[in-house]
């Protein structure tokens, strides 16, 4: 082989491989990436009236998961990002539904959870709250679903089949008298209006005689609060820091709930006080470790703790299945020193 043409081979292959690495990085996957976040103090997000930054050690901290869309190549090799997860596209984003969708159901979401976490705590100490349902909002629809088309990510469900239905308790007590393949009248709420539409139902994939719409209700309230509260979480979206909103709520008004404790916690809270499911609590495990918060609270509901004692690596994980209950565990913790 003449001389020179060997290392031009090699070269162009490196090159072309450099080329190819790089655009498999670009080019978009049907995946998604669910990464780690270091938590973040709750302190500077939270203000209440007539309350004050407890002084001293320890604080409440939230953890949130960073969401993107992965590259072929980071869907090849997801490995490349430590405590990440890949996951179908589908799972973050149902099909017919677009990313804006999801994002402003997300940050709905998180409205709605800075009110009921205000909502739990102030009630907690005493304080007069007004919540009350207001109906069922639509946060996505399943793939399946006959209501594609008809319903919209974001419209409130008022009524089935002219029966009300504030909440999602009582929505599925009135799909309790439908049979799958039945059609339903669901009375909607959508910018300000109010329509109608006919929806086929289908059956529940864990129990094929309950008849389901087919999408992932969110509890829709009114709630009013006798003490002014503002919660500011910026860009993030979702529920899940419920309970950590709610914790740092009270240690505002002088209640020690930290005990000089980094605490850190996740979990949807209700307007019963019970604590949610929350998802991405492998990311989120990671990123209260990255942290070095003491103690993380999880909820016990969907195996949350458990899994998150899986990725723990010495980090104290305290199961929840109510905020009276956290609020119990922290109280009992040994004397911080």
């Amino acid at each position: 082989m003449p001389g020179g043409v060997l290392p031009k081979l090699v070269i162009g292959t490196v090159f072309a491989a450099v080329i190819a690495a790089v655009v498999l990085y670009v080019v978009p996957s049907d995946d998604y990436l669910l990464l780690p976040d270091k938590a973040h103090p709750v302190a500077p997000l939270v203000t209440v009236q007539g309350g004050h930054n407890p002084a001293g050690p320890g604080g409440i901290y939230f953890v949130d998961v960073f969401e993107r869309r992965a590259s072929v190549f980071e869907s090849m090799f997801p490995w490349i990002h430590h405590g990440s997860t890949l996951v179908p596209a589908s799972l973050i984003v149902p099909p017919g539904v677009s990313d804006k969708a999801v994002r402003q159901a997300d940050l709905r979401a998180m409205s709605v959870s800075q009110r009921v976490a205000a909502a739990v705590a102030l009630r907690r100490l005493g304080y007069r709250v007004v919540a009350k349902p207001s109906g069922v909002i639509v946060s996505a629809l399943e793939g399946t679903s006959h209501a594609a088309g008809k319903v919209r990510v974001g419209d409130l469900i008022e009524r089935v089949d002219g029966s009300p239905t504030p909440s999602i308790a009582k929505l599925r007590t009135q799909m309790a008298h439908v049979r799958p393949g039945d059609d339903v009248t669901l009375s909607l709420l959508r910018g300000g209006k109010h329509i109608a539409v006919r929806v086929q139902t289908m059956s529940d994939p864990t129990r094929s005689r309950r008849a389901i719409i087919g999408f992932a209700p969110e509890q829709a309230a009114r709630i009013t609060l006798p003490i002014k509260v503002q919660i500011d979480a910026g860009n993030v979206g979702g529920p899940s820091a419920g309970l950590a909103f709610a914790l740092e709520v009270m240690e505002k008004l002088g209640h020690n709930v930290d005990h000089g404790y980094r605490v850190a916690a996740t979990g949807e809270i209700e307007l019963d006080g019970a604590v949610g499911a929350i998802g991405g609590i492998k990311q989120k495990t990671y990123g209260v470790r990255a942290a070095h918060a003491d103690v993380f609270l999880v909820p016990v509901a969907g195996e949350n703790a458990r899994d998150a004692k899986r990725y723990a690596h010495g980090l104290r994980i305290i199961p929840v299945k109510t905020f009276a209950q956290a609020l119990r565990a922290l109280a009992t913790l040994p004397r911080k020193g």
